[in-house]
């Protein structure tokens, strides 16, 4: 009988870039850079496509859109109630509405719109949340939004898309141009690796293999697709684990195919994400796999918390959703797998908490530094100005 060879490594037919593991080479865009230059494609594409604003055209990209298309652009302030509901009016009259925000304020300040008047109509709504996730970093907890996947997917007709990286962004935005139907996507500030390609598959609602393996299964979205890509070759190089990588783009509808055929050759998932795992990607794999073949399930992102102030890259740390904290939820999804005990606190959740109070440490020293004695600070008192008669 014939020796049957196990696949392990990166998946070719997913065209990823060749220097994948070459910072060098590796080139670092933001995935909103995806969104502008989607737009501009899918405005020359159809006449009908229209673009909404709240007051950040230049951050949320939407400036490329208005520069070639400004009869098309309507820039509304900060009123993003107004921006859903008016996107809802336009798609009645054959209007292909993209309206785009932090989404921390949209979809979270204008929720309810989105709910009556975009979700309920099914109007042809393209919700764009910029901003998402951690990388907004010193912007703090009121600027990181993490809770946007769970509140949309628990909303009918919706489709909810977190592409990976600009290449995967662009895309996005194409589809969601010719897409019928209620469509929210987001995508972060700060410039991430571009790891795909123009040939990589994309297609909504389809989930995409990205490397082999066969000792577990890492389920990512987002940017963090990468770092499931990079803690997957380390956990090889160093361990001889071979970890399946997907790029689940689509948390609704899910592939829910893909997650079965994951769970039932491999026995073991870990899920990533730049969100919260309660109703984000995790909650949506781990209701599939509760209904289908439960299966040992570690899950990275935001533990029931919100984000923190600091640098981008530091803030991911103190959550534990960068590679290493991904390798550490690895073994101990793999030795759940294998019938071992594994401590009540993971390992990956404890080492982010220490990371988190470094981060918590220096950020207090940079405030009492900069604050007079008199507010617990180490400035003279002196340095605090007046402003009686200013």
């Amino acid at each position: 009988m014939a020796k049957i060879t196990k696949k392990t490594g990166i998946n070719r037919e997913a065209w990823l870039v060749r220097h994948l593991f070459d910072e060098k080479k590796l080139k670092q865009i933001p995935t909103r850079n995806g969104y502008g230059d989607g737009l501009v494609e899918a405005g020359k594409k159809n006449k009908n496509v229209v673009v909404l604003c709240c007051d950040l055209t230049e951050s949320t990209r939407s400036d490329e859109f208005k520069k070639a298309f400004p009869d098309r652009f309507i820039q509304l302030g900060v009123t993003e109630q107004a921006m859903a509901s008016m996107a809802a009016g336009l798609s009645l009259v054959g209007k292909v509405p993209f309206i785009s925000s932090y989404a921390a304020f949209s979809p979270g300040r204008n929720w309810e719109q989105v709910k009556t008047n975009i979700a309920i109509q099914r109007s042809n709504v393209k919700i764009a949340g910029a901003h998402a996730g951690l990388s907004v970093g010193p912007d703090g907890a009121t600027h990181q939004m993490l809770e946007d996947i769970a509140i949309m997917r628990a909303v009918p007709h919706m489709t909810v898309v977190a592409p990976c990286d600009y290449e995967e962004t662009r895309k996005a935005t194409l589809a969601g141009a010719v897409f019928k139907g209620p469509f929210y996507f987001r995508f972060a500030r700060a410039s991430s690796p571009a790891f795909t390609t123009a040939k990589t598959p994309f297609k909504i609602g389809r989930a995409e293999l990205y490397r082999h393996g066969d000792d577990l299964t890492m389920i990512a979205s987002g940017p963090l697709v990468y770092e499931a890509l990079l803690a997957a070759e380390r956990l090889s190089q160093d361990h001889g684990i071979e970890a399946r990588v997907i790029n689940c783009h689509t948390i609704k509808p899910l592939d829910e195919k893909m997650i079965v055929k994951c769970a039932k050759e491999t026995g073991a998932i870990v899920t990533i994400e730049e969100a919260q795992v309660t109703g984000g990607l995790a909650g949506a794999v781990c209701e599939t796999l509760a209904l289908t073949v439960p299966v040992p399930v570690e899950r990275i992102g935001a533990q029931d918390r919100f984000g923190e102030s600091g640098e981008p890259r530091e803030v991911q740390d103190g959550l534990g959703v960068t590679a290493p904290f991904i390798a550490l939820a690895a073994d101990r999804v793999l030795q759940r797998k294998l019938g071992n005990r594994v401590p009540p606190i993971p390992a990956h959740i404890l080492s982010a908490q220490n990371d988190l109070a470094l981060i918590q440490k220096e950020v207090l020293a940079e405030s009492l530094a900069r604050a007079p004695k008199k507010w617990g600070g180490t400035k003279p008192n002196n340095t605090l100005k007046s402003r009686k008669n200013s």
